[in-house]
């Protein structure tokens, strides 16, 4: 098994690990660095539980080899509380029940983060754009786009 050294930047502290070059973004962030927010769901790129952003950009961690992401900023859920306080995302999701079981919430909120710093005023079809790479089999979406425009009207 063939093995590289990735440096990277995760939740904004630079890293060095020793990985097998088939490492997966997920396992790595999971297994390696220890940041168990993002869930690995259909491991097939289909569900968007595993989104993390990667420059800011929203990315499938579960169809991302770790080596791709070579010194990139790697952002996950765990990087959005501030102060063991969440953020105004993660607050507006909580106040406005935009969770259920939660096992989708971490890839919605880091993909909601990414639209609502590209357009802090999203419309609700831009919300539902944004999200389209994201299941939630508990809700109607319902709660899940009023949260974002809550946090989106602050």
């Amino acid at each position: 098994m063939a093995k590289r050294l990735l440096a990277l930047t995760v939740n904004g502290r630079p890293r060095e690990d020793a990985i097998a070059d088939q490492t997966l973004l997920v396992e790595y962030l999971r297994e390696t660095v220890g940041l168990t927010g993002t869930k690995q769901g259909c491991d097939g790129g289909e569900c968007g539980a595993c989104t993390v952003l990667v420059d800011g950009e929203p990315r499938l961690s579960c169809i991302t080899l770790a080596a791709s992401c070579a010194g990139a900023k790697v952002e996950t859920i765990e990087s959005l509380a501030a102060g063991g306080r969440m953020s105004r995302l993660q607050q507006a999701f909580h106040e406005n029940l935009g969770t259920q079981c939660g096992f989708c919430t971490p890839g919605m909120i880091m993909s909601s983060e990414a639209l609502l710093r590209r357009n802090p005023d999203p419309t609700e079809a831009e919300i539902r754009e944004a999200l389209s790479g994201n299941l939630c089999r508990c809700t109607g979406y319902v709660k899940i786009i009023e949260s974002v425009q809550a946090a989106s009207g602050e």
